[in-house]
C-alpha cells in the first residue's frame, strides 16, 4: 500500500495579523458620519425598500446618496435605468467598480455632486436612504419639481419621518407637515432599526412613501413656505399672537412695499409719510384679516389646509402676499 499523501502544513493566522488587516480594511473605507454616512447592509430591508418602490420595468430611478450600492444593486435588477447622486467621490468609486463588468454597468449612471444643488434629470421613481442633513432640502425639491416622479420611497430619522406623516392635533404636527400635505400624500411604510446600518445611527428610521398630488394645487411653492413661516413662528401661540409678533409685521411690511412698487403705486412708496404709515397701515390689515376670518385665536397646531388657504386667501384680498 502506497503512503498516505503528506499534508501540507499551513501555519495558523496569527492573531495579530488579522486585527491589522481588519484596521487596514477599516482605514481604506472609514465611513463619515457627519455627512450622514450609515450604509443599509440588512438586505431585506433593502429589498423590502425596492418592492414598496414599485419599479416598473421601463422606469428611470433617482437614488439619492447610493453609498456602496447595497440598495443600488436590488434596484438596478427592476430599473430600466438608475442615476445615482452622490457626493463622496469614494462611495462613488466603490461602487463604479462594484458593477463593473456585471449586466447593471450600462444601466447605472453616477453624478458626483450635491443632489440640492444639481439640475435633476427626468426620473419616474426616487428612492433614497437620505442622509439626514439634507431631508427637509430633498423633500422640498421633489414637492417643486416641474415634473415630478410618479412617487418618492424615502428613508429617514423616525421623528423627522413622522413629522412628514402628521395630522392637525397631532404632537409632531407643524410646518413640515402642513407644507407636505398640501402639495403630496405621505403614507409611512416600515420603520428599520439601528441596527440594520453600519456603523449603527443614534436614532431609529422610518420609511414614507410621498405621492404628489396629481393635478397640483394652484398654489406658490414659495410663497406657501414664507406664509406657513409666519403662521408656525411660535406653534403653541394663537394665529393672531405670530401675526403681531414684530418678526411678522416687519416681513408683511417689507412685502407690502414690494406689492404696491408692482401694482404701480410708486407714488405711495415715494411719498415719506405713507412710509412712516406703512407699518401701521399693514397692521390694520392684519386685523382685518384675522377679524374677517375669525381665525385669531385658533392655533395653527390644530389647523388643517383649509383653514390655512382662508387665512392666506383674505391676505391676497387686502394686497398681502409672501412670495417675496
Amino acid at each position: 500500500m502506497g503512503k498516505e499523501p503528506r499534508k501540507k502544513f499551513v501555519k495558523p493566522a496569527n492573531p495579530v495579523d488579522q486585527i491589522s488587516a481588519q484596521k487596514h480594511i477599516n482605514s481604506v473605507f472609514k465611513f463619515n458620519t457627519k455627512l450622514g454616512q450609515h450604509i443599509l447592509k440588512n438586505p431585506l430591508v433593502a429589498q423590502g425598500i425596492v418592492d414598496k418602490a414599485q419599479i416598473k420595468p421601463s422606469d428611470i430611478v433617482l437614488e439619492v446618496g447610493p453609498g456602496t450600492g447595497n440598495l443600488t444593486m436590488k434596484i438596478l435588477e427592476k430599473a430600466r435605468r438608475v442615476i445615482a447622486i452622490e457626493m463622496d467621490p469614494r462611495m462613488a468609486a466603490e461602487l463604479t467598480k462594484r458593477v463593473a463588468n456585471t449586466p447593471f454597468e450600462k444601466k447605472l449612471e453616477i453624478i458626483l455632486g450635491d443632489c440640492i444643488k444639481v439640475d435633476l434629470p427626468y426620473f419616474d421613481v426616487c428612492i433614497s436612504n437620505t442622509p439626514y442633513q439634507i431631508s427637509s432640502p430633498l423633500v422640498f425639491k421633489l414637492l417643486n419639481l416641474q415634473r415630478p416622479p410618479r412617487h418618492s420611497v424615502l428613508m429617514f430619522q423616525r421623528e423627522f419621518a413622522l413629522r412628514l406623516c402628521a395630522k392637525p392635533g397631532d404632537d409632531l404636527y407643524g410646518r413640515l407637515s402642513a407644507n407636505v400635505a398640501m402639495f403630496a400624500n405621505v403614507t409611512h411604510i416600515m420603520k428599520v432599526g439601528k441596527n440594520n446600518f453600519r456603523p449603527p445611527p443614534k436614532v431609529e428610521s422610518s420609511v414614507v412613501r410621498i405621492e404628489i398630488k396629481n393635478p397640483r394645487p394652484n398654489i406658490n411653492f414659495t410663497e406657501w413656505d414664507n406664509y406657513l413661516k409666519v403662521i408656525f413662528l411660535k406653534t403653541n401661540k394663537t394665529i393672531r399672537a405670530n401675526f403681531k409678533s414684530k418678526a411678522a409685521i416687519d416681513t408683511l411690511e417689507k412685502n407690502y412695499k414690494s406689492w404696491l412698487s408692482i401694482n404701480n403705486d410708486g407714488d405711495l412708496i415715494m411719498d415719506k409719510d405713507a412710509l412712516k404709515n406703512l407699518k401701521s397701515t399693514v397692521e390694520d390689515k392684519i386685523t382685518n384679516v384675522l377679524n374677517q376670518t375669525e381665525l385669531g385665536s385658533e392655533r395653527p397646531s390644530k389647523c388643517d389646509q383649509l383653514t390655512f388657504l382662508k387665512l392666506l386667501y383674505q391676505f391676497h384680498q387686502e394686497g398681502i402676499y409672501f412670495s417675496t
